[in-house]
């Protein structure tokens, strides 16, 4: 339990844009503490943790460490720090230690695909996908638990099934869900080796000169404002490397409608590479796209912009297509969603305007 906890609070190396940022702690509350007996030899936090902390890897310490959410005897340390004899050791995190077990909730799914070891869900906008950061009802996960309710081999606090990506809780479109570790384990792979096929449909600020292009830059948290990510140098030490190729799909004059292809995931991949093209996604509150940015000054213009962003209150971003191999078959699986009827109706309006 002490890595899923982590897990909640760190990004994952399989994270996709599709993970919903976290803010620094502005308080923190004990979840575990361990002391350091009295014979204690100086031995590196992290491994002292691997000793102490069961179900958790090395890897997860470090970055909890990095987070801030080591401390010894009161202060935040680094996974180098030597714990000595008497240390009193402290995992800390943004909010108080609660019961983690996940209660299914009765609450209706659209299953595009399932058979005996996956199923493919196309998620709605506005449906966080894990509980977390005051979301501990009403999640994607607990869905999945009701509706497999009577699979013996689906446990919904078992980390080693269920959700192998994510999506933004304003973010609608498709997603993988595996019901046994094996079915897990091989899709995870397939994600980290960037073998899986994932487009979405965006609809976003400005024209574009080209009709096709390449994102190169490294994701990571933005140094100004914790709850975005920022685009770093390609190559660069700060953030993970990210790839998204983009093709245009119909233009609207002040806006375009998009394909982005991710090569790979990271949190608020596509939002963050468009942003920082200069084409923050439509409506997208987090990262300025629910501004005006381009186009006219009359009110009739602004009042057409208002209108556009009551049908579609939200990041204009549609996880449209995912490919995969099935696990056990090897067979190639490939699916494809409608667009939404918020951006449907968007979208609508925009070409009724031209």
């Amino acid at each position: 339990m002490v890595d899923e906890i982590i897990t909640d609070f760190l990004d994952d190396e399989l994270d996709d844009e599709e993970l919903e940022s976290q803010s620094l702690p502005s308080e923190l509350y004990e979840h575990q503490r361990v002391v350091a007996d009295s014979g204690q030899n100086p031995v590196r936090v992290d491994r002292f943790l691997m000793d102490h902390l069961r179900d958790t890897s090395r890897n997860r310490i470090q970055k909890a460490a990095v987070a801030g959410f080591i401390q010894a005897n009161g202060k935040a340390v680094k996974s180098n720090y030597k714990v000595k004899a008497g240390d009193v050791i402290t995992l800390m995190l943004d909010r108080p230690k609660r019961d983690w077990e996940i209660i299914p909730e009765d609450i209706p799914l659209d299953i595009v695909y399932e058979d005996d070891i996956l199923l493919v869900i196309n998620k709605p906008a506005g449906m966080v996908v894990h509980p977390g950061c005051g979301n501990f009802t009403g999640t994607l996960v607990n869905a999945l638990a009701w509706h497999l309710r009577d699979d013996e081999r689906y446990d919904p606090n078992n980390p080693e099934v269920g959700l192998v990506h994510r999506i933004d809780k304003d973010t609608s479109g498709l997603l993988v869900v595996a019901k046994t570790p094996e079915a897990k384990s091989h899709l995870c792979k397939q994600f980290f080796h960037h073998t899986t096929h994932r487009t979405y449909n965006a609809l976003v600020w400005g024209p574009f000169a080209e009709d096709d292009g390449i994102i190169r830059g490294n994701i990571g948290r933005d140094p100004k404002d914790r709850l975005r990510m920022a685009v770093f140098p390609d190559g660069s030490e700060t953030g993970k490397a990210a790839v998204t190729h983009w093709h245009v799909l119909e233009r609207f004059g002040p806006v375009t409608l998009v394909e982005c292809r991710l090569e790979t995931g990271r949190t608020h991949q596509i939002r963050a590479h468009m942003r920082h093209m200069g084409h923050p996604l439509f409506a997208d509150e987090r990262y300025g796209g629910d501004q005006i940015l381009r186009g006219e000054t009359t009110a009739a213009y602004k009042a057409f912009i208002r209108n556009c962003m009551q049908l579609c209150p939200r990041q204009a971003l549609h996880a449209r297509t995912l490919g995969f191999v099935h696990p056990t078959t090897g067979e190639e699986m490939f699916f494809d969603s409608e667009l939404p009827a918020d951006m449907t109706a968007l979208l609508d309006k925009w070409r009724k305007r031209i």
